[in-house]
């Protein structure tokens, strides 16, 4: 019946959904990693000749402005079309969207087990709500309310500038500045810019990084993963990597008590995507919300807003939900 499909810079999610299951319960999901793809296409090909079942629909969210149903990826080097996907792949209706938004069209739908609590704060029925989702990319989305039901919101707010908070902060902004001009939130708060951080922090203490961890990172495809396990497993042995697990965490929550000042998220604030689920210890101590709350006057204001871990493939549910909806209003809506 329906395709839906998660596509990032690191790994392309894909899920069949039937009648009978509905969204909650796709009947094949297949995830892919996306560099060893030319394009989306390749990669719902594969999938298709997996499934082995018609499709007549599909929907996928991706990372980075969609204008008119067209995307360049922010963290891939591809282009999504809507329409062109449609013709390649023979079927009836495709929609893409941005993956915030998937996200923000999920959030109404989520229950208490897709969900972790930061901060249980007291939501305002119908307020606003924010969503910041560092996964390889920084995202950001909200919601808000029309009278009748949540009106999900794409945003491009990650590649806001960086805004440091403390010293240490500013440093780190000055040393990014002379690699990238600009640097924005994403450059410091997503699982791209993990080793880069982590790179800032060895060149002020080389000899804290033990040699057998130097010899795992030149040796990693994707040095990410490798610091952040560093961090969470065995922080005291590798310094480095605990120091930029605490940058990282202090940084999002600044940002994301910048994105609830702006929306006004009285509604609640979600943190999505791969890194928070992952580093759920380090948010729940008090440091994120330190962050979070670190705004002055506003700081009671802050600390009354829900704070929730997403904990469950809300992009792809929500990629589902939009493409169902578009399906049964018999629209080809490129999101």
């Amino acid at each position: 019946m329906l395709i839906a499909g998660d596509v990032g810079g690191t790994k392309t999610l894909l899920a069949f959904y039937t009648e009978a299951g509905g969204v909650r319960n796709p009947a094949v999901v297949r995830e892919f990693p996306s560099d060893r793809f030319a394009g989306l296409g390749d990669v719902v090909r594969a999938f298709l000749a997996e499934v082995g079942k018609p499709v007549t629909a599909a929907c996928f969210d991706v990372a980075g402005p969609v204008i008119d149903g067209r995307a360049h990826l922010t963290n891939l080097p591809w282009m999504v079309d809507a329409r062109a996907l449609a013709r390649e792949l023979g079927l009836a209706q495709v929609s893409v969207l941005n993956d915030l938004k998937a996200v923000a069209y999920a959030v109404p739908h989520l229950c208490e087990e897709d969900l972790r609590t930061i901060n249980p704060g007291k939501a305002e029925p119908h307020g606003p709500i924010a969503i910041v989702a560092p996964g390889t990319g920084l995202g950001e989305a909200f919601l808000i309310w029309d009278g009748r039901g949540y009106i999900p919101c794409a945003s491009e707010g990650g590649h806001a500038d960086f805004g440091p908070t403390d010293p240490e902060q500013g440093a780190l902004w000055e040393h990014l500045r002379h690699q990238f001009g600009h640097v924005a939130y994403e450059r410091v708060c997503s699982g791209s810019a993990i080793p880069g951080v982590y790179e800032f922090f060895r060149a002020a203490k080389p000899k804290d990084e033990p040699a057998e961890f130097a010899a795992l990172l030149a040796a990693a495809h994707d040095r990410t993963p490798t610091i952040v396990a560093a961090a969470l497993e065995d922080g005291a042995k590798n310094p480095l990597a605990a120091a930029t697990l605490d940058l990282f965490v202090a940084v999002l929550g600044a940002e994301a008590g910048n994105l609830a000042l702006k929306v006004l998220a009285t509604g609640g604030v979600y943190l999505a995507g791969g890194m928070p689920e992952r580093i759920l210890p380090q948010l729940g101590d008090g440091r994120f919300m330190r962050a979070f709350t670190g705004k002055g006057r506003f700081a009671e204001l802050l600390g009354a807003m829900p704070v929730k871990v997403v904990v469950t493939r809300a992009a792809l549910l929500g990629a589902a939900l939009y493409g169902l909806d578009q399906l049964q209003r018999g629209n080809a809506a490129p999101g």
